[in-house]
């Protein structure tokens, strides 16, 4: 692997020199982009959009539109906007995990010490470990300010992206159900399903079997020419709310003979 930021972590009057590594990678199919007159590839070039000519990649620069006059950026520009922060993960302080939200969870990366790292990192994953707190931290990845926690995982340290606040989008244009709306019965039932179906989470028994079965529809479109007869999918509808008691009852009954 390749890190894809270097610098270090702030904590107390220690810096602890890091390299980030992308945690996760895709498990989707890599699909390609065709034609659908020929099925030639789907090019994508960057071009000038005064002569219509491809543009090198090395001759791009990055500007920003300030009163109808761009204003041009060179790499050394952005770390010294915030030369600190572009260099440097700020432990800010610390929380209970349980305190952040999971809808502010963003994207997970793996820290590996420096060289000459190695003993303050180990201090400051095992102070996480045993504390079982999280470090709340900021910094600077890609021209852009992060929000991060740190987090002891296994033998390492994990950084996880947070969401800032405003970039929460509000609920206020939903068409949600008030509360209270349901029938103590019905409500319940859907409680005691809940309990008869609760055990210890387990990722390992978790797969992605979508890819797995558009893999098998390619190869099969690929042998007859043809697409496999699409399965449908049964929803609730308006008319059959008042049978809800039913089907509950029925989906405890089905998880008990099972």
């Amino acid at each position: 692997m390749r890190p894809i930021w270097t610098g270090a972590i702030s904590f107390g009057l220690i810096n602890i020199p890091v390299k980030v590594y992308a945690a996760t990678e895709e498990s989707t199919l890599d699909l390609d982009m065709l034609d659908g007159r020929d099925h030639s590839n789907i090019k994508f070039k960057r071009v000038n959009e005064s002569t219509g000519k491809e543009v090198p990649y090395d001759k791009i620069v990055r500007a920003f539109n300030l009163n109808g006059k761009y204003v041009v950026l060179e790499k050394d520009d952005f770390e010294s906007a915030d030369a600190e922060k572009t260099k440097t993960i700020d432990i800010e302080h610390f929380v209970e995990e349980s305190d952040i939200d999971s809808i502010y969870f963003e994207h997970p990366y793996y820290l590996e010490p420096a060289k000459g790292g190695e003993k303050a990192y180990a201090i400051l994953r095992d102070a996480l470990a045993s504390t079982k707190k999280v470090g709340v931290t900021t910094f600077v990845m890609r021209n852009k300010e992060a929000l991060a926690i740190l987090k002891p995982y296994k033998n390492g340290i994990v950084l996880n992206r947070i969401r800032f606040e405003e970039e929460i989008r509000s609920m206020s244009d939903l068409k949600l159900p008030a509360k209270p709306k349901t029938k103590a019965k019905e409500q319940a039932v859907a409680n005691q399903l809940i309990k008869q179906q609760t055990e210890k989470f387990d990722i390992s028994s978790y797969k992605d079997t979508y890819s797995g079965k558009l893999m098998k529809l390619i190869k099969q479109k690929a042998k007859t020419g043809k697409t496999p007869k699409k399965a449908t999918m049964k929803v609730v509808h308006k008319a059959e709310e008042d049978d809800l008691m039913s089907m509950l009852k029925a989906s405890l009954n089905k998880k008990k003979a099972s």
